[in-house]
């Protein structure tokens, strides 16, 4: 079954434009390297909680907007080498920062379990 990296982030609101450059020339150096798909999201209706939520999560500020996306691999082996050459790579060394605080990014790998 396939492998899921998925994040949760907050973007400058007025940096749309900047993010969504960045996750295109990211989905290009995933894609390359073995990804199935990439998906990037705008968040559109997140809204705030009392006890979780996404904004919560990742300390979204009051001129920031929830972004979300997932990278599908067809393997956890696939997914484990592909960012060991993600991260070397020269595109990669030259993107610079990025554009939200990856301090307050939520990351993480998941292992497919059901798919419709």
């Amino acid at each position: 079954m396939a492998y899921v990296d998925g994040f949760v982030a907050s973007v400058a609101t007025a940096r749309r434009a900047e993010f969504v450059e960045h996750a295109q020339s990211m989905a290009k150096l995933f894609k390359e390297f073995g990804a199935i798909s990439v998906v990037d999201c705008w968040g559109d209706d997140v809204p705030p909680g009392k006890l979780t939520s996404f904004p919560l999560a990742v300390q979204c500020k009051p001129d920031e907007t929830v972004v979300f996306g997932w990278v599908t691999w067809p393997s956890r082996e696939v997914r484990d080498e592909a960012w060991k050459k993600v991260m070397a790579d020269q595109r990669m060394q030259s993107a610079g920062v990025p554009p939200f605080d990856g301090k307050r990014m939520i990351f993480g790998g998941f292992e497919m379990v059901s798919a419709l």
